[in-house]
């Protein structure tokens, strides 16, 4: 029996939020520039997105560019959004083939133009597809989100659109970017680190976690699956206790 077939179809998480880290240390272990890295971490990503279709995800959030990661060295990031322009260039006919709608969430004003007209592009190009949502996080920082819901709210409030009572946590998430997108439940980070990195902050406060060691060019179909099957076997209460749960 393949991993795949151990996976249970019933008990599949709804959306898969993956943290992929490590590109630059894989490059480092093999003598290569770090842009080498970021270069076969595209590979990874196509992988793990036919693999998610493939097995019926519904949503799948790619960590791909922190606003933190503005901060690197200069042609480490003009690196980055030049491969960034390429594979949403290049993947745009495989992710048509496999239904794959496109969308993104953070600062996406900061983005470099052409990177932005290529990102809307393909995401109104793959709009018409109705299988798996592939979200891309760029130029993304948690914070940065929180905030600016925020500030919605309350210019919103002072303006007499809203009042205070209206206020709760559902009203909340519709101001956040990932309106319309459903908490993940599985949050995959690669590359040994057990940290969030500023990522989904408010949305991840009932998920799963799942930490490897691999770097992320090393991930794959069968990594995901390891990851499913590890989240497929623990129990999820939500604060009540096991009877409860059981009990439904």
């Amino acid at each position: 029996m393949s991993i795949t077939d151990k996976i249970i179809k019933e008990r599949l998480p709804k959306h898969i939020a993956i943290i992929m880290d490590g590109n630059g240390r894989w490059a480092k272990e093999r003598g290569e520039h770090r842009v080498v890295g970021h270069q076969n971490g595209v590979e990874a990503v196509r992988q793990t997105v036919e693999a998610a279709a493939e097995l019926g995800i519904s949503y799948l959030t790619l960590y791909a560019f922190s606003t933190e990661n503005w901060n690197r060295p200069k042609d480490e990031v003009l690196s980055l959004m030049s491969l960034l322009v390429d594979a949403i260039d290049h993947e745009t006919p495989t992710l048509m083939k496999n239904n794959v709608r496109l969308k993104a969430i953070g600062d996406l004003g900061t983005l470099p133009e052409e990177v932005k007209l290529k990102l809307d592009g393909t995401i109104e190009k793959t709009e018409v597809n109705t299988g798996l949502t592939l979200v891309l996080a760029l130029s993304y920082s948690a914070r940065w989100e929180i905030v600016d819901a925020v500030k919605q709210i309350a210019l919103k409030t002072k303006n007499g659109e809203l009042s205070i009572e209206d206020i709760d946590a559902s009203l909340f998430e519709n101001h956040l970017t990932t309106k319309g997108i459903p908490d993940p439940e599985l949050i995959i980070r690669t590359s040994g680190e057990h940290r969030i990195s500023n990522f989904l902050l408010w949305q991840i406060a009932y998920s799963e976690f799942y930490f490897t060691k691999l770097f992320w060019p090393d991930f794959n179909k069968d990594e995901l699956c390891k990851a499913i099957l590890d989240y497929q076997n623990r129990e999820r209460r939500f604060g009540k206790i096991s009877e409860q749960v059981n009990n439904k």
